[in-house]
């Protein structure tokens, strides 16, 4: 066991108290499925997704593609491979990217603030992608890690400190495996008895995460993980075993199966193949943009408008789902500008319309029409437009009568409506400009109806 006590009390924890677990999980998928997800998580609804190490400081990968496979796509892919050698030469090799990750202007608070203001409830970093960097001092990953080269920083530990400051869930996504460890490729069982779990296990009992995000998995089954065997020590033993949520990239056999709440990637959150059977907790991931890590390949078109981004937002709720929207910083530490953006107003839409989406679950119908999509909490049920609906809204879904109310969020009056043969038609006010509550997506509630 480390000494990793005296810097974990001095970590700010969301978490209630420590009680004792009600319940003892054993090391098989029948018992850790038993588990239901924490409740904060189902009613956090959003968060921001952290891809950033030394895959940051290149920043490239040809359109279309993940630019924190870059040490992978040095052999694997044309255009990184003609891209590595015009601008850094045959010689340089991925290894020298990392004393040039420095994050100079890394200021945890700053990125803390943002994510506070964009609405998002809990954060997940990349504390470990495939390229084996640890964002925290692993001794596991002795002189590959944040500590020891580069930044010579805790970076991990410094943003657990101000996400938790600014009232905020902080969990971590890591790689099972890593492309190129010597272990991992020569000898995969000492690989996961020596490295990976003492490794992971660290990470948990160091900062005592609110969600621990696994990938990587999908060369191996979860037996050859370990997998049960870990969460299973996760939900018996370690510091928070009573709210740590996971998800379910635990092994080639396990994603949309086994584990925690289930993942959805870049998914066409618009079509109802992807939530098929998903009455199961799940999350969607995606960037704003095609990748996950920051691409400077990238231009204006490749990325999501606010409205485009608050629509999925919407769908993926609206279907019972977590939004997990990605950042990807700067190898000197920065939130790119047009990605704060973004962030700031998804947030401005939250203000407005939070009350529709925290705390929500799905309704027993989804959607009406092209533009009216459905959530519900406890007796309300709200009906979110994706566009403004001009002098009325028709819906014909609720179940309404006499004693039934509509509101618009944002706006401090209630709304007429009249039974036009069935359907209810809600009487929307003439707004200026300027009395317009939001942008972007319009949230009705509806009390009083089924």
């Amino acid at each position: 066991m480390r000494n990793v006590l005296l810097l974990s009390l001095a970590i700010p924890c969301l978490a209630p108290p420590m009680t004792a677990s009600a319940q003892k999980y054993e090391a098989n998928w029948e018992s850790i499925d038993s588990r239901p997800t924490p409740p904060w998580f189902e009613d956090a609804k959003f968060g921001i997704f952290i891809h950033w190490g030394v895959y940051s400081v290149p920043a490239w990968s040809a359109k279309g593609r993940y630019a924190e496979w870059y040490w992978h796509d040095m052999t694997h892919s044309k255009e990184t491979v003609e891209f590595h050698t015009r601008v850094y030469g045959n010689d340089f090799q991925y290894q020298d990217f990392a004393s040039q990750f420095k994050a100079e202007l890394y200021d945890p608070a700053q990125w803390a603030v943002i994510f506070r203001k964009s609405g998002a409830k809990y954060i997940v970093l990349t504390s470990k992608h495939h390229d084996g960097y640890c964002l925290w001092p692993s001794a596991e990953s002795w002189n590959w890690n944040s500590v020891d080269t580069g930044p010579h920083r805790d970076l991990a530990g410094d943003l657990v400190k101000a996400v938790r400051e600014e009232g905020l869930r902080m969990g971590f996504y890591y790689s099972l495996y890593e492309w190129y460890h010597p272990l991992y490729k020569q000898d995969l069982p000492r690989y996961v008895e020596q490295h990976m779990l003492p490794q992971v296990k660290d990470l948990v009992e160091r900062y005592q995460p609110d969600i621990l995000w696994g990938d990587g998995e999908w060369e191996h089954p979860s037996e050859v993980w370990r997998s049960t065997e870990l969460l299973a020590w996760l939900f018996n033993e370690s510091p928070c075993r009573e709210y740590v949520a996971v998800n379910d990239r635990w092994g080639k056999d396990a994603r949309g199966v086994h584990g925690g709440y289930y993942t959805t990637e870049y998914s066409k959150v618009y079509s109802d193949e992807t939530v098929t059977g998903y009455h199961h907790s799940w999350e969607e991931c995606r960037g704003m943009g095609a990748s996950f890590g920051l691409n400077r390949n990238e231009d204006f078109a490749e990325y999501k408008s606010a409205a485009e981004l608050i629509h999925v937002l919407i769908q993926t709720v609206c279907n019972g789902g977590n939004l997990l929207l990605d950042i990807g910083p700067t190898g000197d530490g920065r939130i790119p500008v047009i990605m704060e953006e973004r962030l700031i107003q998804i947030g401005e839409w939250l203000a407005v319309n939070g009350e529709a989406i925290y705390g929500t679950r799905r309704w027993r119908v989804t959607s009406e029409g092209e533009s009216v999509r459905y959530t519900q909490k406890g007796d309300t049920v709200y009906a979110i437009c994706l566009k403004w609906p001009g002098k009325s809204l028709v819906l014909e879904t609720p179940k309404f009568n006499k004693n039934t109310t509509v509101s618009l969020l944002g706006y401090s009056q209630n709304l007429s409506w009249t039974d036009e043969n069935g359907k209810m038609e809600i009487e929307v006010p003439f707004l200026s400009v300027e009395e317009i509550p939001c942008l972007h997506a319009y949230t009705f509630r509806l009390d009083g109806v089924k």
